[in-house]
């Protein structure tokens, strides 16, 4: 079985937000997150296109164990947790993203 993400794509709309967002996603939202999911591997982006729009990547070892996530305990308390920070300041968007392939340069 392929590798499945879990993708949350944020708009911090006020760029006044963002160093606040910033601190705490990386500081308590991302370890947070990865340790309820039970994943090794989560990292996080922002857009060098639109400086509003951030993404955070969470890999899971297959599709199944990612098709958990929507309505379980875990996902619920982090959700919770995040709107108590940010309410309605922030909006988001959740995908779940099946691995298809991969190519690398031979060398």
């Amino acid at each position: 079985m392929s590798k499945a993400y879990f993708m949350v794509r944020a708009v911090v709309a006020d760029p006044s937000d963002r160093p606040g967002f910033d601190t705490w996603y990386e500081k308590e939202h991302l370890p947070d997150a990865l340790t309820a999911f039970g994943v090794a591997h989560a990292w996080r982006c922002w857009s060098k296109t639109d400086p509003s729009l951030h993404f955070a990547f969470y890999e899971f070892p297959n599709l199944a164990a990612v098709e958990a996530l929507p309505g379980s305990p875990a996902l619920a308390k982090l959700i919770a947790e995040f709107d108590r920070c940010w309410g309605s300041r922030v909006t988001r968007s959740r995908e779940i993203l099946e691995f298809a392939g991969e190519l690398r340069r031979p060398g």
